[in-house]
């Protein structure tokens, strides 16, 4: 069968870059070379003496567009459809979310009645905020930041506090640093295109084929805003290792790789430390700076573009109370950074997935921390304890939801660069990046969470597409 593909990095990107070659009309010897001795990544899922599930890392994915539906797809084909939890589109997880302005709980508007009239904490209805945006000349510029973006269409209040928001809430990230062409393409598409967001988002919206099955078929019709897995999340991942394993992909965990050597014959030499494979492909699934440091000299160049696109850690800390109840119903609150840099916003995991709860049932929510703010102490040599973390949550949610009672757990998990920013200009690095694999013929393929998206839907579909880049390039792997 000739040399095998290697795939490094056993998160979710790497995970389906292997199911996706696995499932070519002459699929390749397949090798997955993971550091840590689990699969997943950041997809985490731990389960409470009482039956409670929390998610150390993602805890829904969005079933929307054509990624969502992809991902179902998955799902089915990994014969996962009876353990999905959907948050249907009537239900408060789907229709109410919250900003924390001046120490208060905001419903964001929705529906034509939340545009027409004033919506704290915003002075005007956001209706202006669209009639502005319709008007709004087009840009010239090739990029520009998320915060400038939002404020040249939509004016400095949906800038300052949605906006700012959503790039915390997303990328943990800041919105003046943030680019809106990477971070929000179809924003940046729809203005190129119509001139105007809101025309374009309306015009734009499916053209493209979408897969279909009976469970993309019920999320559609039932508007799911997003879905889980009874047992949480990371039963996705741990379906996947079962069926490559059935697939005879060879599995190599706790081998972080040292070094990546292009031999005479066009060949990879992958060092594992004590040993050392051959590939006639690399799919790289890890981080671009990790992958940086394990090139060889002729990608320098390669390798110093990848250094630059880095990442941001977020501490996330789950907490369950007994006998306690939560103020308003809803997906849960986003924190603008003018309000506190450090809580980047609050999850309600029990409105989205009460199944979760346990028994007794006890009330989850997960407090997010980190982002810009954290990022300024580490650079500061500044380490914060898991106690001090674990007690700025609970003081979150004791200021924010008004949760005072010490909670029966409170697990605090600190995920160090874990979150990529796609910075001003981030898609020049993957234009130098495609340029230089190309005119140097590296049998070399990125996937994962550093380039072109950092949800789950996103890293799954980036190892598709790894895969039938290879199946495609590489007829004799």
């Amino acid at each position: 069968m000739g040399r095998p593909v290697v795939v490094l990095g056993g998160g979710i990107s790497g995970l389906a870059a292997c199911f996706h070659l696995t499932r070519g009309a002459r699929p390749p010897k397949v090798v997955l070379v993971e550091a840590s001795e689990r699969l997943g990544g950041w997809i985490h899922s731990v389960r409470g003496p009482d039956g409670a599930v929390f998610e150390l890392g993602p805890r829904g994915i969005r079933p929307a567009g054509e990624l969502g539906a992809r991902t179902l797809l998955l799902v089915s084909e990994l014969g996962l459809e009876s353990e999905v939890l959907p948050v249907p589109g009537h239900h408060p997880a789907a229709r109410n979310r919250f900003l924390y302005v001046d120490g208060s709980l905001h419903a964001l508007p929705s529906g034509l009645r939340g545009l027409l009239r004033p919506s704290p904490p915003f002075s005007k209805p956001l209706l202006w905020a669209g009639l502005r945006e319709l008007t709004a000349p087009r840009s010239k510029d090739p990029d520009e930041t998320v915060h400038s973006f939002a404020l040249r269409r939509l004016g400095p209040e949906v800038a300052s506090l949605a906006m700012d928001s959503l790039c915390r809430g997303v990328f943990a990230g800041n919105s003046q640093e943030l680019s809106i062409r990477s971070c929000f393409p179809s924003l940046f598409q729809a203005e190129q295109s119509h001139r105007s967001v809101l025309l374009g988002l309306l015009l734009g919206a499916g053209k493209r084929p979408q897969p279909d099955s009976a469970l993309i078929q019920k999320a559609r019709a039932e508007r799911w805003s997003q879905w889980s897995l009874r047992g949480g999340l990371e039963t996705l991942p741990q379906a996947l290792d079962a069926y490559l394993t059935s697939k005879g992909v060879t599995i190599l965990r706790g081998q972080p790789a040292c070094s990546l050597t292009l031999e005479a014959g066009g060949f990879w030499k992958v060092s594992l430390g004590d040993s050392s494979l051959e590939a006639n492909h690399v799919i790289s699934a890890v981080p671009a700076p990790v992958l940086s440091q394990l090139l060889p000299l002729k990608a320098a160049p390669l390798a110093s573009t990848l250094a630059t696109i880095t990442a941001v850690s977020v501490a996330v800390v789950n907490l369950q109370y007994q006998g306690a109840q939560l103020p308003v119903q809803g997906f849960g609150h986003l924190v603008p950074s003018s309000e506190d840099p450090g809580v980047l916003g609050i999850v309600y995991d029990s409105v989205a997935f009460p199944e979760q709860d346990g028994s007794p049932p006890g009330l989850r929510v997960t407090v997010m921390l980190g982002g810009s703010w954290l990022h300024a102490l580490e650079a500061g040599g500044q380490v914060l304890s898991q106690e001090v973390l674990g007690q700025l949550a609970q003081e979150a949610a004791a200021t924010q939801l008004g949760l005072k009672e010490p909670p029966s757990r409170c697990l605090v998990h600190l995920h160090q660069n874990c979150i990529p920013q796609y910075t001003l200009g981030h898609w020049q690095k993957l234009e130098m990046v495609t340029r230089f694999l190309a005119a140097q013929k590296l049998p070399l393929t990125l996937a994962g969470a550093s380039y072109e998206g950092v949800a789950v839907n996103d890293c799954i579909e980036s190892g598709r597409q790894a895969a039938i880049h290879v199946l495609g390039a590489d007829p004799n792997s």
